[in-house]
């Protein structure tokens, strides 16, 4: 019976994740849904982080690769909405891998900075 509620999130989480990646470019942020993951294991674990990285690149998109310094501020803004989200990823492990650790959030919320 748990299915029910996690495809409810998931749904949820979906509908809230399209309009945010739609306007990433102007706010500079996206949201990160997990609800579908069991973070309790390492893959569920790995497919976080590709979200994360994937999100990071959405909200530090590089607009000509050929320029250098831009290059380099994108990678740059890429590793800082990386390393910011890492507090939020852990957090997400702890409370999957110890159902007395409650974090409150199905989304994790990328930024560029």
């Amino acid at each position: 019976m748990k299915a029910l509620p996690a495809f409810g999130a998931l749904l949820t989480a979906s509908v809230l994740l399209v309009p945010t990646v739609s306007q990433a470019a102007r706010f500079n942020s996206v949201s990160v849904p997990f609800a579908d993951l069991n973070l309790a294991t390492d893959g569920g674990a790995t497919i976080l982080e590709k979200r994360i990285t994937n999100a990071a690149r959405t909200v530090c998109e590089i607009e000509d690769s050929r320029d250098l310094d831009l290059a380099s501020a994108t990678s740059a803004c890429r590793d800082q909405a990386v390393a910011g989200a890492q507090p939020a990823f852990h957090a997400a492990l702890l409370e999957a891998r110890n159902p007395s650790v409650t974090v409150g959030s199905a989304a994790i919320a990328i930024v560029a900075q």
